[in-house]
C-alpha cells in the first residue's frame, strides 16, 4: 500500500506537468496567432481555423459566399476548405477557379441568352448574350451584364453611323462599370462575360449586336417579345421613321413607328424594299418558280404568268414594304407609311429595320429537326 501510494505521486505529478505544458503551449500559439493576425470585427476571426469553425458556422459562411457570388455550392464549400474557412480568401480563390473553369466551358454550345435593347430618340443598340439553358437566362446577374453591355455599346456608338452591325471583339476590351454587388465594379466587358460564366457554370459569350441610329429629324423605335423585364427579350425589332420636313409632329412616328417593329418580329421581312431584294435571291425564287410551273404541263406563256404572280406573292412574304400590316391586313407597310405622311403632312419613310432572335443561326446539337421557333406579336 505504501509503495503503490508513493509510486501514484510521481505518476500525478507527471500527468498536471503535462497538462500544464501543453495548456502554455496552446495558449503560447493562440497568443502567437492573435498577435500576427488582423482579426476583424464580425467574427471573421473563428473562420480562419477549420478546427475552431462549428458545423453551423460552416453552413452560414458557405451561405454568405453563396450570396456574394452565385457560385455553384459545390464551388462555394471546396473553396472555404481550401482557405481554411477564410471567406475573403475564398471570394478570390473562385474568382481564380472561375477563369479556369469559363475557359474549359468556352466550347459547349450556347444557343440560349437574352437579347438587351438600350436606346434613346435618335439611336439604339441591340447585343445578344448567349448562356447554354433558359435557367441561366433568368438569372438576375447575367440579366444585368447583358444590359450593362447594351447601355455601354450605346455609348460607344459614334456621329453618322446610321446602321453599324458587330462582332463580340468590337465591345471585349472597352471598359465597363458594372455597379452589380456580385459584380467585380469596374473591368472590361471580356472579364465581366467571365466572370459571370465562372458564377453561372456556363459557357457565356457575347456573340453579336447592331447599332441603329435616324436622321435629324426622325425616331427609333423597338418592340422586344419574350420580355422578362424591360429591355430584355428573346426576339427584337428595330425600325428607323424619317420625316423629310423638319417642322413634322414625331408622336405620330413613334405610335406607328412601335407598332411596325413589332410587326417586324412577327413578319420577318429580309428586305425593306423591292429594290433591295438581292438578283442573287431573285433568280434563285425564279429557278424554283420556273420547275414548280413545268411540272403543271401548261403552255409556256401561262408558266410565265404563273412564275411572275408567284414572284409577287414572294415579295409580299419577304418585303418590308409589300407585307400586309398586322394590325390591319386590308393594308400594307407602304399604305401604312402613306397614311401617316398625310398625317404628319411630310414624307415619313423608313431608314433601317433590324429582326434578331437569340440562337438564331446556332447548330444546337441536341435541336429536333423543324423546332426552330416562330415569332408571333404578343
Amino acid at each position: 500500500m505504501v509503495w503503490g501510494q508513493g509510486a501514484r505521486k510521481p505518476l500525478f505529478g507527471l500527468l498536471l506537468r503535462a497538462q500544464q505544458q501543453a495548456a502554455r503551449g496552446y495558449s503560447s500559439a493562440f497568443q502567437t496567432r492573435v498577435l500576427g493576425t488582423h482579426v476583424p470585427q464580425n467574427d471573421i476571426f473563428d473562420r480562419r481555423f477549420s478546427s475552431q469553425a462549428s458545423s453551423s458556422e460552416q453552413m452560414n459562411l458557405i451561405k454568405q459566399l453563396r450570396e456574394r457570388t452565385s457560385a455553384p455550392i459545390k464551388d462555394v464549400k471546396a473553396s472555404l476548405v481550401s482557405c481554411n474557412w477564410d471567406i475573403e480568401a475564398a471570394q478570390k480563390d473562385l474568382r481564380k477557379r472561375g477563369v479556369v473553369l469559363a475557359s474549359k466551358k468556352s466550347s459547349r454550345t450556347a444557343a440560349e441568352g437574352l437579347l438587351a435593347i438600350a436606346q434613346d430618340e435618335k439611336k439604339a443598340a441591340v447585343i445578344e448574350l448567349n448562356c447554354e439553358t433558359d435557367f441561366v437566362a433568368r438569372n438576375d446577374v447575367f440579366q444585368y451584364l447583358a444590359s450593362s453591355v447594351a447601355k455601354m455599346a450605346l455609348s460607344a456608338q459614334g456621329p453618322g453611323e446610321l446602321f453599324l452591325p458587330f462582332g463580340p471583339d468590337y465591345l471585349e476590351n472597352m471598359s465597363i462599370n458594372l455597379g452589380h454587388p456580385k459584380l467585380s465594379g469596374e473591368t472590361t466587358v471580356q472579364n465581366a462575360v467571365t466572370e459571370v460564366a465562372a458564377m453561372v457554370g456556363e459557357n457565356v459569350k457575347l456573340r453579336r449586336g447592331f447599332m441603329l441610329s435616324t436622321t435629324a429629324h426622325g425616331v427609333v423605335s423597338s418592340y422586344l417579345h419574350t420580355c422578362p423585364q424591360p429591355g430584355l427579350g428573346r426576339i427584337a425589332g428595330l425600325v428607323t421613321l424619317e420625316a423629310e420636313d423638319s417642322s413634322a409632329l414625331l408622336d405620330a412616328l413613334k405610335t406607328v413607328g412601335a407598332s411596325i417593329a413589332m410587326h417586324v418580329v412577327a413578319t420577318k421581312p429580309l428586305f425593306l424594299s423591292k429594290e433591295l431584294v438581292s438578283a442573287a435571291a431573285l433568280e434563285n425564287e425564279r429557278e424554283i418558280l420556273r420547275t414548280q410551273a413545268e411540272s403543271s404541263g401548261k403552255s409556256q406563256m401561262a408558266m410565265d404568268k404563273m412564275v411572275e404572280g408567284r414572284l409577287r406573292k414572294y415579295f409580299e412574304e419577304v418585303v418590308l414594304m409589300e407585307q400586309k400590316y398586322i394590325l390591319n391586313d386590308s393594308k400594307n407597310v407602304k399604305t401604312v407609311l402613306s397614311d401617316l405622311s398625310k398625317e404628319v403632312g411630310s414624307k415619313v419613310t423608313i431608314g433601317n429595320f433590324i429582326r434578331m432572335q437569340v440562337g438564331e443561326g446556332i447548330e444546337r446539337p441536341e435541336a429536333a429537326e423543324g423546332s426552330e421557333p416562330v415569332a408571333r406579336a404578343a
